[in-house]
């Protein structure tokens, strides 16, 4: 069985950083892509970061600049690390995984930016 499981998020000031990892276990496939989502209070989920097994990522418009992620193939770990964080991130962030067909999604976790 296929689980997600998010680490990371938290309360922070604007300007400040937070890194956000998920580690995937049970998967007997080989992942190829691994990324970031979040829901703010009202609004839809949107993408915000994806990496392929390549090395190409994408980003969306918003966080471009200030985010970064990254993974560890051999850990099965995908990391945002979010940095400039301005409160408009505030939101639950989603690990997004993609495995035979399937998605899966970790349970969320909150990145809180206020002062």
């Amino acid at each position: 069985q296929v689980q997600l499981v998010e680490s990371g998020g938290g309360l922070v000031q604007p300007g400040g950083s937070l890194r956000l990892a998920c580690v995937v276990s049970g998967s007997g496939s080989s992942i190829n892509a691994m990324g970031w989502f979040r829901q703010a209070p009202g609004k839809q989920r949107e993408m915000v970061a994806i990496t392929v097994r390549s090395g190409s990522t994408d980003y969306a418009g918003s966080v471009k600049g200030r985010f970064t992620i990254s993974r560890d193939t051999a850990k099965s770990t995908v990391y945002l690390q979010m940095n400039s964080l301005k409160p408009e991130d505030t939101a639950v962030y989603y690990c997004y995984v993609p495995i035979d067909g399937k998605i899966y999604w970790g349970q969320g976790t909150q990145v809180t930016v206020s002062s």
